[in-house]
């Protein structure tokens, strides 16, 4: 008896601390998104890769990998976000710096020039946050509004990380609504896109592999 007392009233010690963590852990998460828009807002790329976890940085090292080797072959053969980010790096950067950058440095240059843009923040907040262990999901709100997606972060050396790849998804069934809303083939829609990015048209470059 006397130890399940001490069980319980255990319990009812450690129970706030419990909760001041978790909602410690919370507050978090919030600021690391915070933080990302801001950076995304005031062109600040390097910040905002320093709040990305490992998963989106290897991302952006495999779209690298891709833009200087995959033949047109391979590149139509890719999903439509990940064509158009091979297309419009081919278009955009040029050849000395797409062979002397990294996957970290591509999302640095992603995001100077507009690729990765402040639409993608500028209307979204996180609302519930909810963290398990070094997981964590938090509601996307647009314009306060609740919506049934989620934002998703990792725990990474003791911080909290934005996991970009985890909204693709979404973001792909988006994208093929608007090219099947178009009307138009897909690459034709594509370049445009890419031509539309620059204010310059589009060579068949963009279509080669850059390591050649």
């Amino acid at each position: 008896m006397k130890t399940f007392i001490r069980i319980n009233f255990l319990g009812l010690f450690l129970m706030p601390l419990l909760t001041t963590a978790q909602q410690t852990e919370e507050k978090q998460v919030r600021k690391t998104f915070e933080d990302y828009k801001s950076a995304i807002l005031n062109d600040k790329g390097e910040e905002a890769a320093g709040l990305v976890d490992t998963k989106t940085i290897n991302y952006y090292g495999d779209i690298l990998e891709k833009v200087k080797t995959a033949d047109s072959l391979k590149v139509d053969g890719l999903s439509l976000m990940d064509k158009l980010m091979v297309l419009i790096v081919r278009h955009r950067i040029p050849k000395e710096e797409i062979m002397t950058t990294n996957g970290r440095q591509l999302l640095v240059t992603a995001i100077k020039m507009g690729m990765v843009g402040k639409s993608s923040v500028i209307n979204n907040e996180v609302g519930v946050v909810k963290v398990n262990g070094n997981f964590a999901s938090g509601e996307l709100l647009v314009r306060g509004q609740k919506t049934p997606l989620a934002f998703e972060f990792n725990k990474e050396n003791g911080a909290w990380k934005l996991d970009l790849t985890a909204a693709f998804p979404a973001a792909q069934a988006a994208f093929q609504h608007l090219v099947k809303e178009s009307g138009q083939p897909e690459n034709e829609y594509l370049l445009s896109l890419v031509e539309l990015s620059s204010g310059k048209e589009a060579t068949r470059e963009v279509w080669l592999p850059v390591q050649r």
